[in-house]
């Protein structure tokens, strides 16, 4: 004898929790203000009472996804919301959809100072690191969550630079962890410096994120728009709103919708090929999928671009720092602007055999990372200074 097991569906609680804010317990007091709306608008489809009930009553439950054009205006006009706020793919559960693989680059980056970037070297037995865009040092750490390495420049940079396989179902997922993950990361940097070189300014410690994409869970269709997204993923989410089941359903809803529409941002730059590669780099971070491996940017070309960028960002951030508290900024000569000037002719001058592919993903990541004004005022602080 066997026992049919249900199907498990997911409920749409931003749909519930709306009809709910407005007061209305029973669906069929809810069905009747749609209704009513309808009418009142001359919306000639407008469906019965009875129909509109028993609709909302799949949708609200995760039965059927909310794809009929009526419906979707009419919850649009009742509840005050947009398409992006209420819809989504809820007819089956997490473990029903594809997953997507990816490997998540975390940039855990602080600034100890020259004094305390030459004792930490020392004390974590960091040797020069090869293949670095500007001199630095390097070693594998251990870290709870995944492959950690040091790196440290002797201008007073840190970045930690932990390696996560990630495999998840939607983006909001990837960006609910990293949110999540992101307090755990800095904390545990901070803890791992204090002992021998404590980071000058707890607050400006950050991590900036990364993702290598191994297998895509969408499309060819929807691959760009999705890449998009996971280059900004906190625009699934709310601000300021704690991280529960009733959110993540939530930002899964603005996935689809997000998805359908094909998202964009003047904040994303693309650096990908057609039929080579697929990449984008914003303020958030950057997400790159190799279609064809073998005609694509390494991971560790992209690895390299952050670690030169992400170093420099804090050590510019720690000179105006200085500045902003109405001091004059106090570097070791030998890096004062004339070495900060050798880094943005690095970062911004093409090479003589620099491919094509790494001069757009520099380039991408550059402008989109915001490093160069940031470069550019240190440089003529630091001369000013100099001068004086």
């Amino acid at each position: 004898m066997s026992t049919e097991v249900p199907r498990q569906f997911k409920p749409n609680l931003v749909l519930v929790n709306r009809r709910k804010a407005a007061g209305w317990e029973s669906r069929k007091r809810a069905a009747r203000e749609l209704h009513r709306v309808g009418q009142q608008r001359g919306i000639r489809e407008t469906p019965t009472v009875e129909a509109i009930e028993k609709a909302m009553y799949r949708h609200e439950t995760g039965r059927v996804a909310v794809t009929d054009p009526i419906y979707r205006q009419l919850y649009c006009l009742v509840y005050d919301a947009k398409p992006h706020d209420l819809f989504g793919e809820l007819t089956s559960g997490a473990e029903d959809r594809p997953h997507f693989s990816a490997r998540s680059h975390k940039f855990v980056t602080a600034f100890v100072g020259a004094d305390g970037a030459a004792r930490l070297r020392e004390a974590a037995g960091c040797t020069p690191a090869v293949g670095e865009w500007h001199t630095c040092y390097s070693t594998p750490v251990e870290h709870p969550e995944g492959d950690c390495t040091l790196y440290v420049w002797p201008c007073g940079s840190v970045v930690f630079h932990l390696v996560e396989p990630v495999q998840l179902s939607t983006i909001a997922a990837l960006a609910a962890w990293r949110v999540a993950s992101y307090g755990d990361n800095i904390a545990w940097a901070i803890d791992y410096l204090a002992p021998i070189s404590p980071v000058e300014d707890e607050s400006a410690v950050y991590v900036l994120g990364a993702h290598w994409v191994v297998e895509p869970a969408w499309p060819a269709e929807l691959l760009g728009t999705a890449l998009r997204i996971m280059s900004t993923p906190k625009v699934v989410l709310h601000r300021d709103r704690p991280m529960d089941d009733e959110h993540l359903a939530h930002a899964e809803l603005i996935e689809q919708s997000l998805l359908s529409e094909s998202y964009d941002h003047v904040g994303i730059e693309s650096f990908g090929v057609q039929g080579i590669s697929v990449g984008f780099a914003s303020w958030s971070g950057v997400v790159y999928h190799p279609i064809s491996a073998e005609r694509s940017l390494t991971e560790n070309e992209v690895i390299s671009c952050e670690l030169a960028i992400q170093s420099m960002w804090a050590y510019c951030d720690a000179i105006a720092r200085q500045v902003e508290q109405g001091r004059d900024p106090r570097v070791p000569s030998e890096y004062g602007w004339r070495y900060l000037r050798g880094v943005r002719s690095r970062l911004a001058v093409s090479r003589l055999r620099e491919p094509g592919q790494h001069q757009a993903m520099r380039r991408a990541i550059l402008r989109t990372c915001d490093l160069m004004p940031a470069l550019d005022q240190a440089i003529e602080t630091l001369r000013e200074t100099d001068r004086g």
